[in-house]
């Protein structure tokens, strides 16, 4: 068996910079990978089909409604036996289905001999593919979602991720936008000394998709407030089209101790690391 973690993607940054002929928007992002997720693992010698376990299986589809069925038939691996242990929640914007499907490609073609896909092809099954094809590199992510720029190694930094267990269409907060153009990052990002510049460079920066979020979802506001509330805390976001959001730590001790005052029954919350450099990510057995 070959196991692949299929990291949660963070946002750190999310710019909407402009809207597309074809209803797509124009994105400019700072993406980093965490060193928890799902985790995929390809069964060799069982039947063909995926299988789902784990905490958030309920609910999850197992044919063409999940990117992992249709990311081995798009490989030209349909007859695939393939298992997702699900540990991230839903709709919850931190690219899940997209980083399960980028987890299955990567063990196909590894074990299999088989060329990934382009990214026009990857693009088919969604806009956060390429990037996810990148994980665990830290990216900035521009245009749909095609054109992917690897970064050199970010400063060490522990996550605080909290859910308030609201699920968010990410459809719907586009459509919540008033401003759809808006500024980019810098052509040219800075070099970073450590945590705290890195951290005061970010909140010079922004999600555009916290606010409608968090009118379509008024729990963000009490989330991210509670996050920056805690010592320790450099940056308190939301990631993606949300719900979720994050606090970024670099003392450990802070980060276990926000761990347990943003506890709550119904929330999903999890303290780990931001891989920051990239660590092999295939295990076999």
């Amino acid at each position: 068996m070959r196991a692949r973690l299929a990291p949660a993607k963070i946002n750190l940054t999310l710019h909407v910079t402009g809207r597309r002929a074809d209803g797509f928007h124009e994105l400019d992002s700072l993406v980093v990978f965490a060193a928890f997720g799902d985790e995929v693992a390809l069964l060799e010698g069982s039947p063909a089909g995926l299988t789902v376990t784990g905490p958030y299986a309920a609910g999850v589809p197992t044919g063409d409604g999940n990117l992992i069925t249709r990311a081995a038939r798009l490989i030209g691996a349909p007859d695939a036996g393939l298992r997702l242990e699900k540990r991230l929640p839903a709709s919850a914007g931190m690219g899940g289905g997209s980083s399960d499907a980028a987890a299955a490609l990567h063990l196909l073609a590894e074990a299999r001999g088989l060329d990934a896909p382009d990214t026009a092809a990857l693009m088919s099954l969604g806009s956060d593919l390429p990037v996810c094809m990148a994980a665990p590199a830290p990216c900035r992510m521009r245009g749909r979602g095609e054109r992917i720029d690897p970064l050199g190694p970010l400063p060490e930094l522990g996550v605080l991720i909290v859910n308030p267990g609201v699920p968010l269409s990410t459809p719907a907060v586009f459509a919540a936008l008033a401003q759809r153009a808006n500024p980019a990052m810098p052509e040219t990002l800075p070099h970073w000394t450590g945590p705290e510049a890195f951290c005061a460079w970010l909140s010079e920066m922004r999600n555009d998709l916290e606010a409608p979020a968090r009118q379509l979802v008024p729990e963000i506001g009490g989330v991210l407030t509670a996050i920056a509330a805690q010592s320790g805390c450099l940056l308190a976001r939301m990631t993606g089209s949300g719900a979720t959001c994050f606090g970024l730590f670099a003392d450990v001790a802070a980060l276990k101790a926000a761990e347990g005052a943003l506890a709550t029954p119904g929330r999903f919350v999890v303290t780990t690391r931001i891989l920051a450099r990239g660590t092999p990510q295939t295990g076999s057995s």
